[in-house]
C-alpha cells in the first residue's frame, strides 16, 4: 500500500511512484529507509547512480527521484511525469 503521507513511509516502495527497481536503486545508493531521502539533490543521486552501476541512467529515473525527494520533503504525492518539464528546464543536458 502506497504512503498518503511522507511520515508513513517505512519501505521505499510504499512511496509514489516507487517500485522494486526504483527501490533497489535507493539501496544501491547507500540509502535504507525513505526518510534519508529528506533533503536530498536528485541530480546527484542520479549521477552517482550512472556510476556505480556504469550505465547512463534513463531520464526518467531522474524524474522519479525527484518525484519521490518532493515527497519525502512533504509534498502531495505526484505522478513522475510531473516533474518531467521540471527536470528538462533545471537539467537540459540531460
Amino acid at each position: 500500500m502506497k504512503a498518503q503521507l511522507a511520515p508513513q513511509a517505512q519501505h521505499f516502495e510504499q512511496l509514489p511512484n516507487v517500485g522494486k527497481a526504483t527501490a533497489a536503486d535507493f539501496r544501491l545508493l547507500g540509502f535504507s529507509h525513505p526518510f534519508e531521502l529528506i533533503d536530498q539533490d536528485p541530480l546527484a543521486l542520479y549521477e552517482r547512480l550512472s556510476v556505480l552501476t556504469s550505465a547512463r541512467q534513463d531520464p526518467c529515473v531522474l524524474d522519479t527521484f525527484m518525484a519521490a525527494i518532493d515527497f519525502m520533503n512533504g509534498a502531495e504525492a505526484k505522478p513522475w511525469w510531473h516533474f518531467t518539464a521540471r527536470r528538462k528546464q533545471l537539467y537540459p543536458n540531460i
